[in-house]
């Protein structure tokens, strides 16, 4: 709900809260009409060299310029044809705008950008996005890291994180190398967790069935790879659960075992 809500009001604010104008490119189509002249009002497409053909005139560079840029090259050109010539020029098909995302953690896909777009509106429409690891993910701009690290962004809310996408920029999001919890030992139904964030361990030892008989509860403990070491984190998982002790209740983290002892008595 919370995202949900965030992508509602960057909706209602994108006209404002984004700088820049759109950049015409190859495979555009684009109406230009001169003021009272018939003869020069016309649809063209942007050739793959990035030129266009008008009446008059031959070929012109379009692409690279926003409209008002190319308005002001051809009102120039015009005055060998025309007094005072008043032109405008309308993007009419936008084929040439596109966003590139892949990286394995989701499906590889080409987007269209017909819109201005931020960041987070691309995270919120990738089903697959909880299979990546957003702390590692990236946006490439010519060939350049503008923004690294989606975790604050997506995860956290953190609205200031969030950036426009423009036409070839590559959003690049890898695969988290573990996806899975593991819940072993006294517990009724073992088994592997999908990981998601926030996922605590008593909320994934209920998952596994719960403890079974023979379990020594304040005798958990979960075992996590902090780089190439190995630590476990004691959890007294019998006092959160009849005493509430919350500090109790860790937080998991993916590749996390949680390890339920057993005891006689």
């Amino acid at each position: 709900m919370k995202i949900l809500i965030m992508v509602l009001i960057f909706s209602l604010m994108a006209a404002t809260a984004f700088a820049g104008d759109y950049v015409i490119g190859e495979g555009d189509g684009l109406d230009i009409a001169v003021w009272g002249v018939k003869e020069l009002s016309f649809f063209v497409k942007v050739r793959p060299d990035g030129k266009i053909t008008v009446p008059g005139l031959g070929d012109l560079p379009a692409s690279a310029m926003t409209p008002s840029q190319l308005q002001a090259s051809l009102g120039e050109k015009l005055k060998e044809l025309v007094k005072n010539p008043i032109v405008t020029v309308t993007v009419k098909e936008i084929t040439n705008s596109k966003v590139y995302i892949f990286g394995g953690g989701v499906k590889a896909g080409i987007y269209s950008l017909n819109q201005r777009s931020s960041l987070l509106q691309f995270l919120c429409v990738i089903s697959d996005v909880r299979l990546a690891d957003l702390k590692k993910a990236y946006v490439l701009r010519k060939g350049q890291k503008i923004k690294e690290n989606f975790y604050p962004l997506f995860i956290d809310g953190d609205i200031k994180e969030d950036l426009e996408i423009e036409t070839n920029d590559v959003i690049f999001l890898p695969p988290l190398n573990e996806k899975n919890v593991y819940v072993v030992g006294a517990v009724n139904a073992p088994r592997a967790i999908e990981y998601r964030d926030g996922l605590t361990v008593l909320a994934a030892i209920l998952e596994a069935g719960s403890f079974n008989k023979y379990a020594k509860e304040n005798n958990t403990v979960i075992v996590r790879k902090e780089g190439d070491k190995e630590i476990s984190i004691p959890v007294k998982a019998k006092n959160l659960i009849t005493d509430g002790d919350l500090s109790q209740n860790v937080k998991l983290k993916a590749g996390d075992y949680v390890i339920v002892k057993e005891g006689m008595f």
